[in-house]
């Protein structure tokens, strides 16, 4: 199992973009926070298939990585496990 910080950015317009930091690439988006978390586990998980069918390693999940976040995501960041 993997778990991976994603970042909750709210948006003018209303929902919510999500950023996962460790998986270069791995944005998606959700109207409230239930359905962006779930629209990023959904992101996360086909991103890590999409690597691990072309043979690319697998980023290090939260737990193996240092604080590296934006003030921003230090106040959104949520750990998702896959």
């Amino acid at each position: 199992m993997y778990s991976y910080q994603i970042d909750l950015m709210p948006e003018e317009g209303g929902g919510y973009t999500v950023v996962v930091p460790a998986l270069s690439g791995c944005v998606s988006h959700g109207e409230t926070i239930e359905e962006a978390t779930r629209n990023a586990r959904e992101a996360i998980e086909l991103h890590l298939e999409n690597l691990a069918a072309h043979h690319e390693p697998i980023p290090a999940s939260h737990r193996d990585l240092r604080s590296r976040s934006s003030r921003l995501a230090k106040h959104t960041g949520v750990a998702i496990s896959v």
